[in-house]
Order: structure tokens, then C-alpha cells, then sequence
């Protein structure tokens, strides 16, 4: 599987862009060559999010992509004047849409795609999910359910008026917003999550010979409990010798310099040890 993953990333990697555009968008570039670089993950299809005018068939209760025609596009916030001039072209069943942010990750492992499902859910994507292929293929899809589908003509005729394309067009461009408000967290959460992940596995190498958590705790609490019975050990050891000596003082006369001798007696020489 491992030698799979590596090679499917390489042909994903190096064949051409067939969406529409051509290229990855502008606001996700940096989120996209973050998981890219990354050993565990490549992308195999995004968009930032898009505000979207498009011309469906008429017979159809599903606007289908390929079997319409676009009449207005933007990845960023739009204006009132080019959705107008955009529905002054349709000629069939024009809808108004905004798509937020969507992306596809594959996956080497299954632990990779949930730490990537919980970054997703974590930074507002709340729709997003797991798939396994029947080749396994681990694919992770992030996205959200914050979009917004209006018809407003039917036939090329308009249904509605400009003070209501007004009204949605303030409500597309908050969504947009908020969509690249969620999209700035994703990317901040994503790079704190690979970031931890690297950190646990220079600290704990994933090897079986490799000892586990609880082993190392067991083993630190083990030398806690040896160095204290030492300590008390050696404190009790330290009182004996402290009333041995004070009695030999009582029964004994000693007699003393009147000066300050350089060497400490028996009493200060045990106090370093206490």
C-alpha cells in the first residue's frame, strides 16, 4: 500500500490540471501545497469557493454543469452590475449559486484522513467525510453546507426583482466571506496538527523495540520511589550519627581552640548531606 500511495501521488501530481480554470485557485494555493508536501497526503481536486450564474436546460429539475452555460464566475465577492449583466444572456433557466470551499485529499493511512476529517471539522467544515476505494484508496473530502442555490429566470425570462438580486447579492458575498474566514482556519489548524504529528514521531520513534507511554511512566515512577527510600535511608542513617556524637560530647571534657578552626566538625559535615 505504502509503494501505491507513493506512486499514485506522483501521477496525480504530474499530470495536467483538467478543470475548468486550469489551476489551483489563488486563496487555497498555500493550503494545497502544504498537504502536498507533506508524505502522507496529495490533493486530487479543489476550489476555493465560487459565486456562480449559469444557464441550465430547461427541461432539466437538475442543473447539470455540462449541460449548462456560465454566465458569471468569481472566486472573490461579486457586484450587483456583473450578476445583471450576466442574466442579460440567458436565454433558458439561469441559477444563482454560491459554492464554498471544497477539497480532495488522499490519503496514506486511515489515521492520516481522520486527523485531516477532525482538523476539517474543527475549522467549520462540518460536512466533510471519509471514503475508502476499492483499491484502497483513502480520499478525504472537506467541505461545508453553507452554500446557496436561487433560480431567477425561466426561459430567459426574469422571475424576480433587482431589489431581491440586490438582497442576495450582500448574502453570496457573506457567505464568501465566511468561507475564507473558515479556509484561513483550516490552514492554521492543518499546520499546528502536521506540526504535532512530526513532534511525536522524532519523540517516540514507531519502532516495536521502541518502549510504550505507560512503560516510560512506569519506569520514571519506579526511580521516583528508589530515590526516595534513599533519601530516607540516608536521613535516618545522618540522625543517628548526629546523637551518637552528641552524647560522646556530654560524657566527654574536649577541649577547643580560641580561634576558628578551618575544619568543620562531625555536626556541619553531616549537615551538607541533609
Amino acid at each position: 500500500m505504502e509503494k501505491n500511495f507513493s506512486q499514485w501521488k506522483r501521477q496525480c501530481l504530474n499530470k495536467l490540471d483538467l478543470s475548468k480554470k486550469g489551476s489551483v485557485d489563488e486563496d487555497i494555493r498555500h493550503v494545497v501545497s502544504l498537504l502536498n508536501s507533506s508524505e502522507e497526503y496529495f490533493t486530487t481536486s479543489s476550489c476555493s469557493g465560487r459565486i456562480i450564474l449559469i444557464d441550465g436546460a430547461a427541461d432539466s429539475s437538475d442543473v447539470q454543469k455540462q449541460n449548462c452555460v456560465w454566465l458569471f464566475v468569481s472566486h472573490q465577492t461579486c457586484t450587483f452590475d456583473g450578476l445583471m449583466s450576466g442574466l442579460a444572456e440567458s436565454s433558458r433557466d439561469a441559477v444563482f449559486k454560491f459554492e464554498p470551499f471544497v477539497l480532495h485529499v488522499q490519503c496514506r493511512r486511515l489515521e492520516d484522513a481522520q486527523l485531516l476529517h477532525s482538523v476539517a471539522v474543527n475549522s467549520g467544515f462540518r460536512n466533510s467525510g471519509l471514503t475508502i476505494g476499492k483499491t484502497g484508496k483513502i480520499i478525504a473530502a472537506v467541505r461545508s453546507t453553507h452554500g446557496l442555490e436561487v433560480p431567477l429566470s425561466r426561459d430567459g425570462k426574469l422571475l424576480v426583482e433587482h431589489e431581491y438580486i440586490h438582497f442576495l447579492t450582500q448574502i453570496a458575498n457573506q457567505k464568501m466571506e465566511e468561507n475564507l474566514r473558515r479556509i484561513d482556519r483550516f490552514f492554521q489548524n492543518l499546520q499546528s496538527a502536521l506540526t504535532s504529528e512530526k513532534l511525536q514521531k522524532l519523540q517516540i520513534p514507531d519502532s516495536p523495540d521502541s518502549p510504550s507511554s505507560q512503560d516510560l511512566q512506569n519506569v520514571i515512577h519506579t526511580l521516583d520511589t528508589e530515590k526516595r527510600e534513599e533519601e530516607e535511608k540516608h536521613v535516618g542513617k545522618t540522625s543517628v550519627y548526629k546523637r551518637r556524637r552528641k552524647r560522646e560530647q556530654q560524657e566527654t571534657d574536649c577541649c577547643h581552640d580560641d580561634g576558628e578552626s578551618s575544619t568543620p566538625d562531625l555536626d556541619d559535615c553531616l549537615d551538607l548531606f541533609t
